[in-house]
């Protein structure tokens, strides 16, 4: 199974020198109240505090400023996204001056569309699901001659790894972090900034029950597709796991959980009740995890990480009166 190198200490930092002159680093609050409904001492990354609501940008900028210092800035960039990574390489193509076109499956976010375009995003429908999309930006990319940006690449997965590094930097030792699972790129920051900086923590991947291809894929040892049924977490609805994002997952996760729709549900009322927070699906997700094993958590220091918060406002207000899920 082929296996990325991780980026090194000295990498990330370098990434978060790029990253902050879009953004300072995102906080990290010890909630009293989610800590008192997990039942331990419970600290919360804000991701959904970058100026696309998501931690998705960090590995836009990154992957732009490798384009930039490699004199290699294409002439257009193509890439497929369910919102957040569209946003993100929107964004760092708008920075650079480079048109961007992104497809999406139908039937997505409306006001994560909506977000992309602002961002001067030509948006293209195709496909029922990501993979779907994926496919058709490549069969563009060719037909174009346009670069294709990938969602899973190690200028990527430098950028994302700011997010933990800061975590882990600014969080007391934590024992433990539950990080959520769509492609891949969330995870496997986690383990490359726990190995830069030399860290016991344990990292737990969370999948949706709903979206199995990486609980699967772990248990086979190689790629196993799975269906992607998934209503709220469109983040983490991937039905093909990336084979080097598995590679390191296999290396560097201490174990998975599955979440249904319906917890995560739960965990974003819970989260918007003791935070004040909005939580896309995917966003809450790594607290719905916790939540699942609260009773093997009391007296550990946990890390939880809200990854995003794009929703749209119909599907959130189903949300909090308990009619989604």
């Amino acid at each position: 199974m082929p296996h990325m190198p991780l980026p090194t200490l000295a990498e990330i930092e370098a990434a978060a020198h790029i990253i902050y002159r879009e953004f300072p680093p995102t906080p990290q609050y010890r909630w009293a109240l989610l800590c008192e409904r997990l039942g331990a001492e419970c600290w919360l990354k804000h991701e959904n505090h970058t100026p696309v609501g998501a931690f998705k940008i960090r590995g836009g900028l990154t992957y732009f400023a490798a384009l930039h210092a490699r004199g290699a800035l294409p002439r257009e960039v193509i890439s497929a996204t369910r919102g957040n990574h569209g946003q993100s390489i929107g964004w760092a193509a708008r920075a650079h001056g480079v048109p961007c076109t992104i497809v999406v499956p139908h039937g997505n976010s409306a006001e994560k569309n909506a977000a992309m375009r602002a961002l001067g995003v030509n948006l293209v429908e195709y496909g029922e699901d990501f993979i779907a999309s994926v496919d058709h930006a490549q069969r563009l990319a060719a037909e174009r001659g346009a670069h294709m940006v990938p969602s899973f690449a190690p200028e990527l997965l430098t950028g994302v790894a700011t997010y933990w590094w800061e975590f882990f930097k600014a969080a007391p030792a934590l024992d433990v972090v539950y990080v959520p699972i769509g492609l891949g790129s969330g995870a496997c920051a986690a383990i490359a900034a726990k190995q830069a900086l030399g860290l016991p923590t344990r990292i737990v991947g969370v999948v949706s029950r709903h979206a199995t291809t990486y609980a699967d894929s772990l248990a086979a040892g190689r790629v196993v597709e799975a269906p992607a049924s998934t209503r709220l977490a469109d983040g983490m609805a991937v039905r093909r796991a990336h084979p080097e994002g598995l590679a390191i997952m296999q290396a560097g996760l201490d174990r998975i959980v599955q979440v249904s729709d319906e917890e995560i549900a739960a965990a974003m009322r819970a989260i918007y009740s003791d935070t004040h927070n909005l939580a896309e699906g995917s966003g809450a997700a790594s607290f719905a995890a916790a939540m699942q094993e609260r009773d093997s958590l009391r007296g550990q220091r946990v890390g939880i990480t809200l990854t995003g918060a794009n929703i749209d406002a119909g599907a959130f207000a189903q949300v909090l009166h308990g009619s989604a899920a």
